[in-house]
C-alpha cells in the first residue's frame, strides 16, 4: 500500500479508534458506522490490501483473524445467538478501505441475501 490506511493510522496512534482487543498480529475496533447492534472490525497489523491480494504466506494470519473474530463474538455476547463475518474484496465487493478487515456483526436477526 502506498499511503497508510485509516486502520494503520489508528494502530500507530495518529487518529483515535475504539480498540476492543489487540495482539501482535491484529487489532479489533468498534465500527464507526455500525450496521448492527454489535459491529466490530478485525484488522491485521500487516498492511494487506484485501483478501484478494493475500498470499500463501498469509495463511496462518488469516486463520488467526477468524479465531479472533470467534473469540470477540463470544466476548461481546453474540456467539450463542449467531453472528456474521464479512470480508469485502475490491470495489464491486463493497470494500471501502484498502486494508484487509473482517466485519463481525450481530445482536439482531441478520437478513439474507445481504446485498
Amino acid at each position: 500500500m502506498s499511503e497508510a490506511s485509516i486502520f494503520t493510522k489508528i494502530m500507530e496512534g495518529e487518529i483515535p479508534g475504539e480498540i476492543l482487543f489487540q495482539d501482535d498480529d491484529c487489532i479489533v475496533l468498534k465500527d464507526i458506522s455500525p450496521q448492527a447492534p454489535t459491529h466490530m472490525l478485525v484488522i491485521p497489523r500487516k498492511p494487506i490490501v484485501g483478501v484478494q491480494t493475500a498470499s500463501s504466506e498469509d495463511e496462518q494470519l488469516l486463520g488467526h483473524l477468524l479465531v479472533v473474530a470467534q473469540r470477540m463474538a463470544a466476548q461481546e455476547g453474540i456467539a450463542n445467538d449467531g453472528y456474521r463475518c464479512v470480508i469485502n474484496a475490491g470495489v464491486n465487493g463493497g470494500q471501502q478501505v484498502p486494508h484487509l478487515h473482517i466485519h463481525v456483526l450481530g445482536g439482531r436477526q441478520l437478513q439474507w441475501p445481504p446485498g
